[in-house]
């Protein structure tokens, strides 16, 4: 049955490179039907546009004159969108990161909420578990709202890598000025950092379809690590199938972003609460209709 005229609408997308797989469009969608709004919820798929972050300006103003009530932003944006919005929330400015844009009244309003979705994440999946010394692998987009909300879970000291190191040296020095009662460094060797950290996040591309892999060598994971995946398509990426073989405390990539989307469902919709714990069981149905239908001869 069509929604009569007076059904509200919501208008969303999300950016990014290799995201046919988000479950993006579906969580929003689902949740807003629930409270009674008709969502529309759009891929911009870089790669399939063939456009690069240097597109974003022509990407926002479309997104803008179609009457777009917001966007997501994913890898590899998050930084490179900040300099095409109006303003950025405390959160986003402290962070150096956005991955949800709000576009109302003109305006482009900057928010990250990676940051409190991967907290939740944590909290509820790690327990009473100290975090101790952690590795991070990534100091990107997502890196830098997962290192802050490490440090800010307690972290006793974080060790930063990258592909680029000075971006994890960069990263290392701002964060060590905001958290001095931490130890906060750029690695150098991987494995020693691995001999002396209690856990490890993936921070990085590597494990999604479009970058398969590990970001590191599985020999490095211990069975006394704690391992934190922030990926979620697939759920299950090759390292965090071999942190469980090994034994490791595993937290994946799911409830993160269940979180981060209820979080900017509010923010899209101008405060009107989400349910995560429902988002959380849309996912997971959907994650397993997906998995059944893969396995369909």
């Amino acid at each position: 049955m069509r929604p009569d005229h007076e059904t509200p609408a919501l208008l969303l997308g999300l950016i990014g490179e290799g995201i046919g797989e988000s479950l993006s469009p579906t969580l929003y969608e689902s949740e807003a039907a629930h409270r009674g709004i008709l969502c529309i919820y759009q891929r911009i798929d870089l790669d399939e546009l063939k456009l690069g972050p240097d597109h974003l300006p022509e990407l926002l103003t479309a997104a803008e004159r179609l009457g777009f009530a917001g966007l997501n932003i994913t890898h590899p944006c998050k930084q490179a969108v900040i300099p095409h919005l109006h303003e950025l929330s405390d959160e986003a400015r402290a962070i150096g990161a956005v991955n949800t844009v709000v576009l109302r009244n003109g305006q482009r309003i900057g928010h990250n909420t990676d940051h409190y979705g991967f907290s939740q994440n944590m909290r509820e999946h790690l327990g009473a578990r100290e975090l101790g010394r952690v590795v991070q692998l990534g100091a990107g987009g997502a890196g830098v709202a997962v290192a802050d909300a490490l440090l800010r879970l307690g972290a006793h000291s974080l060790t930063l890598f990258d592909s680029a190191p000075e971006r994890a040296e960069t990263l290392a020095q701002t964060l060590q000025s905001r958290f001095p009662q931490a130890q906060v460094r750029a690695g150098h060797s991987l494995a020693d950092a691995m001999r002396e950290a209690d856990g490890l996040v993936n921070a990085t591309p590597v494990g999604m379809r479009k970058h398969p892999g590990t970001p590191l060598p599985p020999e490095l994971l211990e069975s006394r690590h704690w391992f934190s995946e922030i990926i979620y398509f697939p759920l299950e990426t090759e390292l965090l199938r071999i942190a469980r073989q090994k034994g490791c405390h595993t937290v994946d990539g799911l409830g993160m972003v269940v979180h981060q989307a209820a979080r900017a469902f509010e923010l899209y919709t101008g405060g009107l609460p989400a349910d995560a714990r429902r988002m959380a069981a849309h996912v997971t149905e959907t994650l397993n209709r997906r998995a059944e239908a893969s396995h369909v001869v």
